[in-house]
């Protein structure tokens, strides 16, 4: 039995396939309670565009079960889009599909997953606003989707609605994309972008706006980066000794620098060696704002605190790392956009900041300017963030 108006038309009682199919897609079709969930993929905040991949474009404001599987591996979100690995190498991807963003060979958006060829070699994923960076495996690298500024990496200026092979090297290691640059490290421990340079994104030294490169260029000579993130246009990296270095787009303090200055190559965070985890950041991740986990467990958080989306207690802007509280239990850290949400050594999820489409998973749509634990769960494995959507799997 159920109520609701399609079209101008209202209905009620039981209905047909023909009328649920019809309101599923204005999107009026009730949507249920949030049953409880367990091991598997969970979801949360701005549905649009199918991107919590619950069959449904509507907002969900806790945590809600993406299928029943309980395979999921990996997880990224784009602009408003979802992509993810499971244990069995497969590679999934669903919401909007703008210029073929989920690789399926279309522009068609989907609202739950789908599979993105049939290969069982895909290892890790990232994504960008319209496109998408993929390895592989065999330390290959592809990717798909919107090309203007040469963010594919594919020496043209293409887009491509299915996996590209970028060259024929076979030493990719840890990737990450930004609005529309991409950064990557090799096995060698090498660093490379390619893409908008804009505010110096890349790190190559060149003056912002200019020398977009379509192709991977790498960055320095230095044989030891070991991790790397993006924000919409700066960039972070950990090296092998601990050290954390920043360069691009630095207002509102986002490069932790001290100052509000862009840099156009990259530059050492102070002087510590103890920094251990970065916020994966896909393109939307940490709109002004970063946080990175040092080796002994302290969370800490810099750039534009708008929203309380540093966890300070307050909407302070800071230019440099501020020590969320004084645990020394953080684990995982994803600063999204104007929100951030953080899992502890004890499994459990916590969340602060911008929450109008219930991003914190809350329950709600208030924010908080200081983490809030989501839930009772002690299971969270991992999370990722899109533009305005969480996802996390549940060990």
């Amino acid at each position: 039995m159920a109520t609701t108006v399609v079209s101008g038309v209202q209905y009620s009682g039981i209905w047909t396939m023909n009328q649920v199919n019809a309101a599923v897609a204005a999107n009026t079709w009730p949507v249920p309670p949030n049953p409880p969930i367990g091991p598997g993929l969970a979801s949360w905040g701005d549905g649009g565009s199918g991107v919590l991949g619950l069959g449904n474009t509507a907002n969900r404001s806790s945590p809600s079960q993406v299928g029943a599987l309980t395979t999921w591996s990996k997880v990224a979100g784009g602009g408003n889009f979802s992509i993810a690995t499971k244990t069995d190498g497969t590679l999934w991807s669903w919401g909007a599909n703008t210029s073929g963003s989920l690789g399926l060979g279309n522009t068609t958006s989907y609202s739950s997953p789908k599979q993105v060829g049939a290969l069982t070699t895909w290892l890790a994923v990232a994504g960008g606003a319209y496109y998408t960076i993929a390895t592989k495996t065999d330390g290959t690298l592809w990717t798909w989707g919107r090309n203007d500024q040469g963010q594919l990496g594919l020496g043209n200026l293409t887009y491509y609605s299915s996996p590209k092979q970028v060259g024929a090297l076979t030493a990719w290691s840890k990737v990450a994309a930004g609005a529309s640059f991409t950064l990557a490290t090799k096995t060698d421990g090498t660093l490379w972008s390619w893409g908008s340079n804009a505010f110096g994104a890349l790190g190559l030294n060149f003056a912002s706006y200019t020398n977009n490169k379509s192709s991977p260029n790498q960055v320095g000579a230095l044989t030891n980066w070991l991790n790397v993130g993006c924000g919409l246009y700066s960039a972070y990296a950990i090296k092998t000794d601990g050290t954390l270095w920043v360069w691009g787009k630095n207002t509102n303090g986002r490069l932790g620098l001290g100052n509000v200055t862009d840099y156009i190559s990259p530059k050492q965070l102070g002087a510590l060696t103890n920094w251990s985890t970065l916020s994966p950041r896909n393109f939307s991740n940490g709109f002004a704002s970063f946080g990175a986990i040092k080796t002994d467990g302290t969370l800490w958080m810099w750039g534009s605190g708008l929203a309380g989306q540093l966890g300070l207690g307050n909407t302070t802007d800071y230019s440099s790392p501020k020590q969320v509280g004084s645990l020394t239990t953080w684990l995982r850290i994803v600063s999204g956009y104007r929100n951030a949400v953080a899992i502890k050594t004890d499994g459990t999820l916590w969340s602060w900041g911008y929450n109008p489409q219930g991003q914190l998973g809350l329950s709600n749509t208030t924010y908080y300017s200081s983490p809030k634990q989501v839930g009772a769960l002690t299971t969270w494995y991992t999370a990722n963030s899109g533009r305005l959507f969480y996802l996390g799997i549940i060990s």
